[in-house]
């Protein structure tokens, strides 16, 4: 009852960022800048901290991971704000703001206050307009953040919690669910590393996070070199790091998404009967998330976990091709010659002023 209790509400939590990203003002983008700020604290804390400070013991490295790891609220509460157009002086006081917050409560702050950042430089007269907004803009930032942060506790972390403690009693359904979900996420605006970092993922439930998306980039390879998406390029991006492609796979979701919640399904399965344990939170990525299990388990165990799940994405990958050969797609140049020729005139934002540029002529 309480693992089904815990997966509705993950799913609940997912059902929220999608319709975030989809009917939100600028969702989208703010999105994109969650996932940025994810790659910016949590993926060098992940390289640094976990794999060349823990593993190949070197303290400075260590040091540098888990200074950008404790800064995923500055990081996202800055990154927000310069994606929806704030100026990055604007930006950066909002973020610094956030000192001390979690990644989602600097989102939130970041989304929030960049809204109202945006309406003081139109309605402020120019250099009175940095003055009005050191004082508001700073302070709301830092309330916004430390109001949601109990919420923020109180569900998401419960959440992990949950999954975390219910792992060793469903670990068949515990895999089919955490490896399909996190795998599709890895390939969404969300993130596999912010959805598990905001959860608070740690043992098991980690591991199955960093194993199936690493496997995934066998699968997503293939996937995308049989169904032609893209060029040579697009197929080897996809395969280091899903977010790269992210609005291709967002124009194909049906069949990028059947067939990564398959083979991340798989993978998990594996991971969760082998026990694998994982204690580096938001490590859900391909490279990283590799190199952070050595951490935390006998490196021949790594090696056989990995092997299996990169053999059985793999598989999923052919597969998948094979089931949607005759679907109709988007490519990669329909998708990106189509947003070219819509996109709008680019303007420059310096405090207090705002510089027309020429529209783009890439």
């Amino acid at each position: 009852m309480e693992l089904m209790f815990g997966v509705l509400l993950l799913f609940l939590v997912l059902a929220f960022f999608t319709l975030f990203n989809y009917k939100a003002p600028q969702g989208n983008k703010a999105m994109g800048a969650l996932a940025a700020a994810a790659c910016a604290s949590f993926l060098v804390e992940a390289f640094h901290a976990f794999f060349f400070g823990d593993v190949l013991n070197i303290p400075f490295l260590k040091a540098v991971g888990e200074a950008n790891g404790s800064l995923g609220g500055v990081a996202a509460a800055t990154l927000v704000p310069l994606a929806l157009g704030v100026s990055p002086v604007y930006a950066v006081l909002v973020g610094i703001a956030c000192a001390d917050l979690g990644i989602l409560p600097g989102f939130l702050a970041g989304y929030l206050v960049a809204f109202v950042v945006k309406y003081l430089e139109k309605k402020v007269p120019n250099g009175l307009d940095l003055i009005v907004i050191i004082i508001l803009a700073a302070p709301l930032s830092r309330l916004i953040g430390v109001s949601v942060s109990p919420v923020v506790d109180a569900t998401l972390l419960n959440i992990g919690d949950i999954l975390v403690s219910t792992s060793q009693s469903s670990p068949i359904v515990m895999g089919i669910i955490l490896g399909g979900v996190i795998t599709v996420v890895a390939t969404a605006p969300l993130s596999s590393m912010a959805l598990t970092a905001v959860l608070g993922l740690t043992g098991t439930p980690m591991a199955i996070g960093a194993l199936a998306v690493f496997g995934s980039s066998f699968m997503n390879f293939i996937f995308f070199k049989k169904m032609k998406f893209g060029d040579k390029k697009d197929n080897l991006s996809v395969a280091i790091e899903p977010l790269t492609q992210a609005d291709l796979i967002s124009a194909n979701p049906i069949p990028m998404y059947i067939t990564n919640f398959v083979g991340g399904a798989a993978s998990g399965v594996v991971i969760s009967l082998l026990a694998m344990t994982n204690e580096a939170s938001g490590s859900a990525t391909p490279i990283a998330g590799l190199a952070v299990m050595f951490a935390y388990n006998p490196a021949g165990q790594v090696i056989l976990a990995a092997s299996i799940c990169a053999i059985l994405s793999l598989s999923v990958g052919y597969a998948g091709a094979f089931v949607f050969r005759n679907y109709s797609i988007m490519t990669a140049n329909e998708l990106r010659n189509s947003e070219v020729n819509k996109q709008p005139d680019m303007k420059i934002k310096v405090p207090g002023k705002n510089i027309q540029t020429e529209k783009s002529s890439l």
